[in-house]
């Protein structure tokens, strides 16, 4: 049986990958799960400098979701290249870093630093991060900034190249061109929805910044449309994501056309999400006689 997937020049040994954020910078899931389990591993995201987050509470439980409101809480960089980096590297499986800035210049200082790193294989940018500079407006807010940020975070670093997108983009189409044309070499597809939640006893909001991000159940059926609608406009891989909790979702993803999936809240809930993900999605393929999981990719269209 082969489990392999290929996101353009990229190879993964299976369509298994775990979400930035949801498994911290690799070590702190590994006592639950065999690191080489998953295709890939995706840190959690990093910036120049360490940044402290927002204040607790940060999770909250919903039906069927999780609100957060972690706010890109990192160690830094530098921190992770001398803390975490060493650990990384004793393991087979693939190593990406999602990675932001509050500037494109802070973006482009991130990489850099990444670039020199060998065993980091892919970076994934995280652009739904407020601008300082254009007054807090995020930057898939304006085609021409996220232009110049994809463009010169090319320019930074020969390693693969994810970008990130959010729930909130306004025109998908252009978005994609820019991406294309700026040297984008996967998506992955969604992060959080925005959300909110209010504790009625004590008339205020659960959350110091009001509103957070739903993950979790509850968005499955929302990221697969945005999945599914983003296959038909691009020929860019997509790593679809949002609420996977069983091989069935993982299936769903890959058969609207994602060629990998992400795995976020549910290694939250069992840590060893990944590997029952992947031992239904092998029982699936027996079960229906097939030998290689890129048969089921786009098979529902």
């Amino acid at each position: 049986m082969n489990l392999s997937v290929t996101l353009g020049r990229m190879t993964l040994k299976n369509p298994i990958v775990l979400a930035s954020g949801t498994c911290g910078y690799g070590r702190e899931i590994a006592p639950y799960l065999d690191l080489n389990t998953p295709g890939a591993i995706t840190v959690k995201g990093l910036s120049l400098f360490p940044w402290e987050g927002n204040p607790p509470p940060r999770l909250f439980e919903v039906r069927a979701g999780l609100l957060n409101s972690i706010g890109l809480e990192n160690k830094g960089v530098e921190r992770f290249l001398q803390e975490d980096l060493p650990f990384l590297e004793t393991l087979e499986t693939r190593i990406f870093v999602n990675i932001w800035g509050r500037t494109v210049e802070e973006y482009v200082a991130v990489t850099r630093r990444l670039d020199a790193a060998e065993r980091i294989d892919a970076l994934e940018l995280n652009v739904s991060c407020p601008n300082v500079e254009r007054g807090g407006a995020s930057f898939l807010s304006d085609p021409e900034t996220l232009r110049e940020l994809v463009g010169r975070v090319r320019e930074a670093t020969g390693k693969f190249l994810i970008v990130k997108l959010g729930p909130t983009m306004q025109d998908w189409e252009v978005t994609v061109r820019i991406l294309e044309e700026e040297g984008t070499e996967a998506l992955s597809v969604t992060n959080s929805f925005p959300a909110m939640v209010v504790d009625v006893e004590r008339m205020d909001f659960v959350f110091a910044m009001k509103s957070a991000g739903l993950s979790g159940p509850a968005i499955k059926p929302l990221a697969l449309k945005m999945v599914y609608d983003l296959v038909g406009m691009t020929e860019l891989p997509i790593i679809g994501m949002g609420g996977i909790m069983t091989a069935e979702d993982a299936l769903e993803f890959l058969l609207v056309g994602a060629r990998a999936v992400g795995v976020g809240t549910a290694n939250l809930v069992t840590p060893s999400s990944a590997a029952d993900i992947l031992k239904g999605i092998k029982a699936y393929l027996l079960r229906k006689n097939m030998e290689n999981v890129e048969d089921l990719i786009g098979k529902v269209r």
